[in-house]
């Protein structure tokens, strides 16, 4: 199983290291860290993830590295990531791959 991240989740993900970055390096790149480990726990259990509580009916799941919610969703081979949202946030519906 492989990770890959969706054009506009790559950019949500950047943005939000970014972000961080601007404020404190140090907690930017312990950030990057977590979210690498966290992601690459999605290689061995892709199905470890709850389902997206705003959308139960919708083929996503989350995984959570603090402050932002990662949602993805798994199609034949891949974890795909779709969208991160802070955890503050209100998350638009995820747009993945069909």
């Amino acid at each position: 199983m492989t990770v890959q991240f969706t054009p506009s989740a790559r950019a949500q993900f950047l943005s939000a290291v970014g972000f961080l970055h601007r404020r404190n390096p140090t907690a930017a790149r312990q950030f990057r860290q977590r979210a690498e480990e966290a992601l690459r726990r999605l290689e061995r259990f892709p199905d470890s993830g709850p389902i997206v509580e705003e959308f139960p009916d919708l083929p996503y799941r989350e995984v959570v590295v603090t402050p932002y919610r990662f949602f993805y969703r798994v199609r034949e081979a891949t974890v795909w990531i779709v969208a991160i949202w802070h955890g503050t946030q209100i998350p638009e519906k995820p747009e993945g791959p069909d």
